[in-house]
Formats: structure tokens, C-alpha cells, sequence
């Protein structure tokens, strides 16, 4: 049914379309007419503190002779009342080998604007860890596999959303908890390991599992079985 206008239009909000119209209302309900909530949220409009609060975290590479270091900046939200919340802001990486300077310049502020931007900003993890080196990933300490150094930046990044409580850690269920027991109590015995590689908390004949990336994969009566995230290729 169409509507009306007849006051000048000052501003405008978008409606979830996933919402239902109930939800909506109820929503608008909570709040008595005319009351406006002070209750900030992230949003592009925000002004930047004087100071923030971060975490630096360092990526060394043998791609290159000198490390990474990635320094994400957060924002504090409605600080000291029950709605505070901890929010990224900003990125910035730094090195002294200058051979990526420009799309690395590029990289922190796209991902600094979405940031800014607010809303739900996880998605960067998997983008950027979606991306592959036609020339080949690398191995890091432990056997985890980093597709490309785009990657490991999408990798520090997931640490600091999970440090700051935006990220949680996908829990493995019980009964895949016991079955990469019972996988690796079998293969151990069978091969007669009594100690894992040094640095690695799996056997050092494991081979790379393209579904969590770590080098963590045992062959078994036949049967290829992740010891890290227990993906298996017998069902």
C-alpha cells in the first residue's frame, strides 16, 4: 500500500529484511516515544579517540629476512557502563623489508575502513585467508600451512578478534575429541612412536590437511584422519 509523504524527509534508517515485521516492532517497542538511547555502536561517522588501545603481533616469514609486525588498534564503546564493548579501529603493519610496501599500505586501510565501518567485520578472517601465492605457501613453526603471507596477516588478525572476544574457538565435540584419541593411541603403537616432532604436537610423519591446515593428517588401516580438526576421508 503506498504512503504518503507530506514533511521533508531529515533521515533515514534501513530495515533488516531477515527481520520479521513483529521483531521490528518489538524492537521499536522497548523504547518509550521519543526517548533516544545513548548506547553508542560502531559506525563509520565515529570520532577517533586521542588514544587507543592494541595489540601488536610479530610474522616472520621465509619469505623474507625481516618480520611483520601487525598492530591492530580497538575503540572502547560506552566505556564503564554494562554496553561496554571492545571494537577494532585500525591496522597497521610495518617492516623493514619494503618490497610490499604498496599493497601492504593499501591492504591497512581497506581493512581500517571496514573496521570503521562497523557491523560484523569477522568476515576478513576468511577473506584474507582464502588467499594463495601462485608461488607456493610455507610451513610455520608447529606445522601450520600459510597459503601466502596475505594469509598469516588474515591470521593475525582471527588471533585479535578472538583476543578481544569477537571471535570464539570452535570447540571439537566430544565424540571427535575421542576419536583423535583412539586414532592416534593406534597409529603411535603401530609405528612405535614415543614422542611427537619437536615443536609439533602431532607425529612427524603427518601430512598437511587442506581443511584446517595443519600438518596434522595420520593414514591409519587405510583410512586418511586429521589428529587437529578429526576431518576424515572415512566418513
Amino acid at each position: 500500500m503506498p504512503v504518503r509523504i507530506d514533511k521533508k524527509i531529515v533521515d533515514y534508517s534501513v530495515i533488516n529484511s531477515e527481520q520479521e515485521p513483529e521483531q521490528q516492532q518489538r524492537k521499536q517497542a522497548t523504547l518509550p516515544e521519543g526517548e533516544v538511547t545513548n548506547v553508542v555502536q560502531m559506525h563509520e561517522k565515529l570520532q577517533r579517540p586521542e588514544m587507543l588501545v592494541g595489540a601488536t603481533y610479530k610474522i616472520k616469514t621465509p619469505l623474507s629476512e625481516h618480520a611483520l609486525y601487525v598492530t591492530i588498534n580497538d575503540v572502547i564503546l560506552n566505556e564503564g557502563t554494562e554496553h561496554e564493548l571492545r571494537r577494532p579501529f585500525e591496522v597497521f603493519i610495518n617492516s623493514k623489508n619494503m618490497d610490499h610496501f604498496q599493497w601492504i599500505v593499501a591492504l591497512t586501510r581497506i581493512i581500517s575502513a571496514v573496521f570503521r565501518k562497523g557491523g560484523d567485520v569477522t568476515f576478513l578472517v576468511e577473506e584474507l585467508k582464502a588467499v594463495f601465492d601462485p608461488r607456493g605457501g610455507y610451513f610455520k613453526k608447529g606445522g601450520k600451512f600459510m597459503p601466502s603471507l596475505v594469509a598469516e596477516i588474515g591470521d593475525a588478525i582471527e588471533r585479535h578478534l578472538k583476543f578481544i572476544g569477537l571471535l570464539q574457538d570452535e570447540e571439537l565435540s566430544e565424540q571427535q575429541k575421542k576419536l583423535i584419541a583412539d586414532k592416534r593411541a593406534q597409529y603411535e603403537a603401530k609405528a612405535g612412536i614415543q614422542e611427537s616432532a619437536q615443536g609439533s604436537p602431532y607425529p612427524p610423519e603427518a601430512r598437511f590437511c587442506s581443511k584446517c591446515n595443519e600438518k596434522a593428517v595420520i593414514r591409519l588401516d587405510n583410512c586418511d584422519t586429521c589428529l587437529a580438526c578429526s576431518d576424515s576421508k572415512c566418513g
